[in-house]
């Protein structure tokens, strides 16, 4: 499990201001929410979730072991991308009254950016200590308020594209579904946000508060940060964790394959290991799995895309459009041209 220091000691301002805004003396668990508008609503609240019945006997909710708010500059209600508000219950204040700063994301396509106020609120929250936390698309607000350089950040599969394109320098993980590096936590949103939740209730609270959590939401058991995102694996169906990892992998770097020796590398494991795993999941070797993906996709880019044959290849990291053709031919009988022509579609 990744380490994560120590809870910090609370200054004399900051216990007394725990007593009064957030309850009890004995809570070993506090944190504050941003929420992005447009934030994602699933996200949120499967964190929130977590905390709240980790924090009681039974599914009381009341905020005894674990505490938590929704912090605002404004104090306006947040809309979410489902249209459902969320109403803020404190003002920033002092990030140190906190023991994490979990900032939720929203959609990719119509991210804001989180302003000043947030993103002096945060650095100062950075500044003293307090591990900040990335939730869904929060990892790329974090990143835009200067707090992710150098640190590892957990992305969803679906984002690692856009995550490369916008922000360079940085390191995305997309094929975990969170990352712990050091005082910086991000998780790829959805079901995985209460992964990352029961992980900071587990290691401040207790490993039966997590687990209770989990089961009364009908979640059979906490992932480690490892467990693979439940990405596309274009037909594979396996629950084999090393080769879900890998095949996440190869979509990711479709444009720029990989050679087996650098998949088996980045996953942790040899390439007998890898190939092995593969045998045994899918009757198929690493290879012939990769060369299935680029096809498949460009078998789909054909007939969606208004792309030419020669800029589909490229997209598929083939090295040309004649290489292409051979390698299609052989898994689908025809030629990239054959089958536009046979859709009525342009060549």
């Amino acid at each position: 499990m990744p380490h994560l220091p120590a809870p910090r000691k609370a200054t004399s301002r900051a216990a007394s201001s725990r007593a009064i805004r957030r309850g009890p003396e004995d809570a070993r668990l506090s944190v504050g929410f941003i929420l992005a508008k447009r934030f994602t609503l699933c996200a949120f609240a499967n964190f929130v979730d977590v905390l709240r019945l980790a924090a009681d006997e039974g599914d009381r909710s009341r905020p005894i072991l674990c505490t938590w708010t929704v912090v605002s500059d404004t104090m306006d209600a947040v809309p979410s991308s489902s249209g459902i508000t969320v109403q803020p219950k404190e003002r920033l204040g002092d990030p140190t009254r906190f023991d994490y700063i979990v900032v939720v994301g929203g959609l990719m396509d119509d991210m804001h950016t989180l302003g000043p106020a947030y993103t002096k609120f945060l650095r100062q929250a950075a500044d003293a200590g307090v591990p900040l936390v990335g939730v869904c698309t929060g990892a790329f607000l974090l990143h835009e308020a200067g707090l992710m350089q150098g640190y590892r950040c957990c992305v969803s599969w679906f984002h690692h594209a856009d995550f490369l394109e916008q922000f360079e320098g940085l390191n995305p993980v997309a094929d975990q579904i969170f990352v712990v590096d050091r005082d910086r936590l991000t998780c790829s949103g959805g079901a995985s946000s209460a992964h990352l939740g029961a992980y900071l209730v587990e290691k401040h609270v207790g490993r039966a508060q997590a687990s209770k959590s989990l089961h009364i939401m009908i979640i059979d058991d906490a992932l480690q940060a490892e467990k693979p995102q439940p990405g596309i694996t274009l037909g594979f169906k396996t629950r084999d964790p090393i080769v879900l990892r890998a095949l996440q992998l190869m979509q990711q770097t479709i444009d720029t394959p990989l050679s087996v020796e650098e998949i088996a590398q980045r996953t942790g494991h040899s390439k007998r290991q890898l190939e092995r795993h593969f045998r045994s999941a899918l009757d198929i070797s690493p290879q012939a799995a990769f060369l299935n993906i680029r096809l498949s996709l460009a078998h789909h880019l054909l007939l969606t895309a208004e792309k030419s044959v020669a800029q589909v290849a490229v997209d598929c990291g083939f090295c040309d459009s004649s290489h292409l053709s051979r390698m299609f031919r052989r898994r689908f009988g025809c030629t990239p041209q054959t089958l536009r022509q046979e859709q009525g579609l342009a060549a």
